[in-house]
């Protein structure tokens, strides 16, 4: 699917590099369009055409103004609207009429009102954008600037020059594009290529800036602010082709807390809130998620300075004991290692302290951190092929920052540096700043920053291995399925293994019977023990009902458990739907595990897994991936979910059928893909993974179609 065309990229790209700005209600006043006008005007000198449009006003701060756009000597680039709500939809009528490129609508009062009048309102400047090509920014933005040429299109009473650097910063809220995270990067020296602000996203959203960014060679990261997606699916692609390019994004994406969820008939669509989706797709694009401000700016520096540690062992060295045994700590509790020194390494360093400090990994060099030996000490300590990343924790001056950014150019390996005196300091810290070295501030953040490096490229040093997932095509057989589930509400037992089977994914052996002469002829087909448990597509939790019986090793035994189930089933609810009872294998020897499927309306089919029975509704013991997934997908799930340590032979135990698991995984995905649209939500709840060789058997199963 295409999201973005030519003409939209080449739209956007003249609101980001305009060569005349046009302000539509700019006035004298230092409001809104006051304001928009100045930080236009400040482009002049660079040769950008500014032109205020106001029909009260002959000059505006001493620029000759214009009463319409259509006025204008030229078509500008881009138009920054500023008028009130009702007249932003004729303004940008005529500044199309008029051959505009582009717009900002920084007028307020749309769908944020939280009106239908107001709604309908924004969708038809949507609509107006995307029938007529000149694309919007907002409405209720504050704009945004380029960085890299100095050029502020913002009404935003805040600016700063040279301030251009690798992070393209995209954030729906305006306010905290322009207030703490423009503040906090002047106080840092962290450098943008772009600041945007997308307001309500009438029209361009997070993705269709970020994607434009995916082409803009000088940015190497991309760093957002986003309260939700207009547009999970591309969002998807974006993240899909910033992975292919190894361009990282770092985002902070609200609503990791959830007040409510949906209820649903399945464990599947209970334990994956929308939240957790998302979450799933960060981890499965390499999307990196963090907390705060702070976060965001310093991590997406570090990504956009540093080259790919070559391994995870990271080195610190410090003038203090305390600061380098704390910075350790926290790299520990990272999940990162600090690997011991060479031989080699420790007679340098020793040879060098002369019994002062001691030559380990963290090392504390005392006052020689402020030395002409502090280069050697720093070559010391990253030489060792164990060590992929030097951090370095002090406060020294430009002597030991020279040092530092030497170490740095003369290395292959990231260099990091924990600032440990105060962030005014005017000497050290500034110069570290301007040669792009990374700079934080407290070691816990430090270690998740550098955890954060690691991880992403590792990540996609897999994903670029993983393969290319397939969409594969139906057969006859699964599409009258796929059409048999339309408008259907939960499907049986019985009849919810009949489509597992069709796409492949074994289920245990067994039979549907009316009565308890046919429930007994069944068991005596399959074999002792067996299973009797009600068959019907009203009762979804047959253990709840009183509608299952376990382990049943005779005539007799077999015969009360098909009276017992029926009753039960029956006394649970008196207008369920009951369909006989099902026979089954008793299958034993296996790992409980829970596969399942639920859709997003925005993002598609997700598939769940984790350990099976009750555990997985109290621990939450979870993998999720939007489908369809690869085998190493499938791998990495199993990996990552706890309770697979059951798996790999806990205890003594026989090692699973983790193979056969895999590919029921996959098959179990491919099923969801082609089924979209059909199918509301899929359980597993157990899929046996039995001994190594032997495979995987559902046991139970409970598909939902989309009517239900």
């Amino acid at each position: 699917m295409t999201f973005w065309s030519d003409e939209q990229l080449a739209s956007i790209d003249r609101m980001l590099n305009p060569r005349s700005i046009a302000v539509v209600g700019a006035t004298p006043r230092m409001q809104y369009g006051g304001r928009f006008l100045a930080a236009a005007m400040g482009s002049m000198e660079r040769g950008v055409d500014v032109y205020p449009v106001n029909p009260r006003y002959e000059e505006v701060q001493g620029l000759k103004a214009y009463p319409s756009v259509s006025e204008l000597p030229e078509a500008p680039d881009v138009v920054g609207v500023v008028v009130p709500y009702h007249a932003v939809l004729d303004t940008l009528r005529e500044s199309h009429e008029k051959g505009a490129k582009s717009a900002i609508v920084i007028s307020a009062g749309f769908a944020e009102r939280g009106v239908d009048d107001r709604r309908d309102l924004q969708g038809e400047l949507g609509r107006f954008a995307q029938e007529s090509g000149m694309r919007v920014s907002g409405p209720n933005c504050l704009g945004l600037a380029n960085l890299k040429d100095d050029i502020w299109a913002s009404a935003s009473s805040r600016g700063a020059s040279g301030l251009s650097g690798p992070v393209g910063l995209v954030c729906q809220s305006g306010a905290s594009a322009f207030g703490p995270f423009l503040t906090r990067a002047v106080d840092e020296g962290i450098g943008f290529t772009y600041i945007v602000s997308t307001g309500n996203e009438a029209d361009l959203d997070f993705c269709d800036f970020a994607r434009y960014l995916l082409d803009d060679d000088d940015t190497k990261v991309i760093a957002g602010f986003i309260e939700g997606f207009k547009n999970g699916r591309k969002f998807v692609e974006v993240a899909r082709l910033a992975a292919e390019r190894g361009k990282p994004i770092v985002l902070i994406k609200i609503g990791r807390s959830e007040l409510g969820s949906r209820a649903a008939g399945s464990h599947t669509a209970a334990l994956t809130g929308v939240d957790a989706r998302y979450e799933a797709v960060f981890e499965q694009y390499g999307v990196t998620r963090v907390q705060d401000y702070d976060d965001l700016l310093q991590v997406s520096n570090l990504l956009a300075r540093c080259p790919r540690p070559p391994s995870r062992g990271v080195a610190v060295v410090s003038h203090s004991g305390g600061i380098s045994s704390l910075t350790a700590d926290m790299f520990g509790q990272a999940g990162l290692d600090l690997p011991p020194l060479s031989e080699r390494a420790q007679d340098g360093i020793n040879g060098i302290l002369k019994g002062f400090g001691w030559a380990a990994n963290p090392s504390d060099v005392t006052g020689f951190a402020n030395s002409d030996d502090f280069p050697a000490i720093m070559s010391y300590m990253a030489e060792d092929e164990n060590v992929g990343t030097l951090v370095v924790a002090s406060a020294g001056a430009d002597a030991q920052a020279t040092q530092v950014i030497a170490q740095r150019d003369g290395s292959d390996k990231p260099v990091a540096f924990l600032w440990t005196g105060t962030r005014g300091a005017q000497s050290g810290l500034p110069m570290l700043r301007q040669a792009g070295i990374p700079v934080f501030y407290v070691p816990d953040k430090l270690a998740a920053g550098v955890r954060y490096l690691n991880d992403y490229h590792d990540w996609r040093e897999r994903w670029l291995s993983r393969g290319v997932v397939d969409k594969p095509e139906p057969t006859a057989g699964q599409e009258a399925l796929a059409k048999a589930l339309n408008g259907e509400g939960a499907l049986s037992e019985y009849d919810s293994k009949a489509l597992l089977r069709a796409f492949g994914v074994p289920t245990t052996r067994g039979q549907r019977v009316e009565d308890t002469d046919g429930a007994v002829a069944a068991a005596e087909r399959i074999g002792y023990p067996v299973v009797v448990k009600v068959n019907s597509a009203d009762i979804l939790h047959k253990t709840e009902a009183g509608a299952i019986r376990l382990g049943l090793a005779d005539a007799d035994a077999v015969r009360k458990a098909f009276e017992e189930v029926t009753a039960g089933a029956r006394a649970y609810d008196a207008n369920a739907r009951i369909d006989g009872a099902l026979v089954q294998e008793m299958v034993s020897g296996g790992v409980e595990t829970i596969v399942g499927i639920s859709y997003d309306e925005q993002l598609g089919p997700f598939l769940l897994f984790g350990t099976g029975g009750v555990m997985v509704e109290v621990y939450e013991d979870v993998a999720l991936r939007l489908c369809p997934i690869t085998r190493q997908d499938a791998l990495e799930m199993i990996d990552q979910v706890k309770g697979a340590r059951l798996l790999r032979g806990f205890r003594g135990a026989l090692a699973a059928d983790v193979d056969a698991l895999a590919d029921t995984l996959v098959r179990v995905s491919q099923m969801a893909a082609l089924l979209e649209g059909s199918l509301g939500e899929l359980d597993i709840n157990p899929l046996m993974v039995l001994p190594a060789g032997q495979g995987v058997k559902a046991a139970d199963a409970l598909v939902v179609g989309v009517g239900g």
